[in-house]
């Protein structure tokens, strides 16, 4: 029988490729769906989106606003900040409103991040565009001021010296009382109902088998690991694959349509975004 291919994208993380093992390495029956996986920053990755490019991706929620059209989000597979999230980091002490007088390194401009950090400072800063692995050495070898970080940079900005300047997840948590929702899956429409449907549930599944042979997973997801032993790989992986992944809920899926509201009402996002997932 051919199998229909579905490319999938995703991060070269510790956290996707733990939710993304068991489906990358067979470990479920796919019927008639073969995944190939590809793996690419979260920001290159929002914007072969932005063309319809993969059938199911990774993408962040703030570039969710822009592809409503061509994706729906899955219920399974978001990374939600739940009291913590993206920073901003420096060399020197800093405060908050500092900030807009000084120059920032961000990750990319779709990135949820971005947008947050847009939603803190509403009357603008000064960025520049750095992958995401390369700002922490930007910010400590005094390129920029201060670097907005993601994904496990979280958990090591300190061993370079530099100093937390604010928690965007504490920030917007204690602003709305919802966790910040910071990146999902989706899932091209094209490809009809019935197969939407069915690459929802093996995506669940595969998070699930993760979750239950977790020494087997987290050993796959070492290999993307960056300078991060075995015992802070599980502690990162904790924070970001857990019941929130397994499906975002009533809570987390008010959270998305309210970090995307606030986005169109700061003018961050220019259209109001219809929030779609798929049952």
């Amino acid at each position: 029988m051919t199998k229909r291919l579905i490319n999938v994208g995703h991060s070269p993380d510790p956290d996707d490729a733990f939710m993304f093992y068991a489906l990358a390495h067979d470990k479920l029956d796919t019927g008639e769906l073969q995944f190939r996986h590809e793996l690419q920053d979260i920001e290159t990755l929002n914007r072969r989106a932005l063309r319809g490019e993969l059938e199911v991706t990774a993408v962040s929620i703030h570039a969710f606003a822009h592809l409503t059209d061509k994706y729906a989000l899955l219920p399974s597979g978001c990374s939600m900040g739940d009291r913590y999230g993206p920073m901003v980091v420096s060399r020197r002490p800093l405060s908050i409103s500092e900030l807009p007088n000084v120059r920032i390194t961000v990750p990319g401009t779709l990135t949820t991040a971005f947008l947050t950090l847009r939603l803190l400072l509403p009357q603008g800063f000064a960025y520049e565009v750095v992958p995401f692995d390369q700002i922490l050495d930007a910010v400590a070898v005094g390129r920029f001021d201060a670097g907005l970080i993601i994904h496990e940079g979280q958990l090591t900005f300190q061993n370079q010296g530099l100093r937390l300047v604010v928690d965007l997840g504490v920030w917007w948590q204690e602003r709305t009382g919802l966790p910040l929702p910071l990146g999902g899956n989706v899932v091209r429409r094209d490809l009809g109902d019935d197969t939407m449907r069915q690459i929802s549930r093996l995506l669940k599944e595969s998070i699930r088998y993760a979750l239950a042979h977790r020494d087997e997973a987290l050993s796959y997801a070492l290999r993307y690991a960056r300078d991060m032993t075995r015992e802070l790989a599980d502690r990162f992986v904790g924070m970001y694959v857990n019941d929130w992944t397994l499906d975002y809920g009533p809570r987390g899926r008010e959270a998305v349509r309210r970090l995307l509201d606030e986005g169109h009402r700061a003018g961050v996002i220019a259209s109001p975004v219809a929030v779609e997932f798929v049952d």
